[in-house]
């Protein structure tokens, strides 16, 4: 069965900047499960995935703006501390801040008293990237997948 709009696939990866070290892979747990067509993975990997099936194994590179998209200067914000729920902070590291729109990854900039100054642009924003993935399983999408726009049951959420 080919990869494609409505499917579910099960794949493992590995993710590097281009030429660089592996940052990321999947070696040692589950494989990912996700909903294609419904913007579950980044637009340059799903659009790498379509017209595969089970058992291929391929690399790929993503440019940044199929990615993460390019890093963009001034996106900062003064939060206030209260919301990194006492967790030890320094400039450079990563964290995940709580908003409206669920968690999002931020990196430390400044430290204060009361606010901390976090850089907004995902951490690979900016960022060539290179895949390295092996499709495990594709299958048809239940209705109810479909509809709520990503994977249920193993590998995936859990209602």
């Amino acid at each position: 069965m080919n990869i494609e709009k409505d499917r579910v696939v099960l794949f493992h990866y590995s993710v590097s900047e281009q030429g660089q070290e592996t940052l990321e892979s999947s070696e040692g747990r589950e494989p990912l499960a996700i909903l294609i067509g419904h913007g579950n993975i980044i637009p340059g990997l799903e659009k790498a995935m379509e017209g595969h099936v089970a058992g291929d194994k391929f690399e790929v590179d993503v440019a940044a703006v199929d990615a993460y998209g390019e890093r963009r200067e001034g996106l900062t914000q003064r939060v206030p501390k209260k919301h990194f729920q006492g967790a030890r902070l320094e400039p450079g590291m990563q964290a995940v801040l709580p908003t409206n729109f669920g968690p999002r990854a931020v990196t430390i900039q400044k430290v204060g008293m009361s606010v901390v100054d976090v850089d907004l642009n995902h951490p690979m924003a900016g960022k060539d990237l290179h895949f390295s993935i092996e499709i495990v399983e594709v299958r048809e999408a239940s209705a109810e997948e479909v509809e709520h726009g990503h994977v249920h049951g193993e590998g995936g959420h859990q209602h």
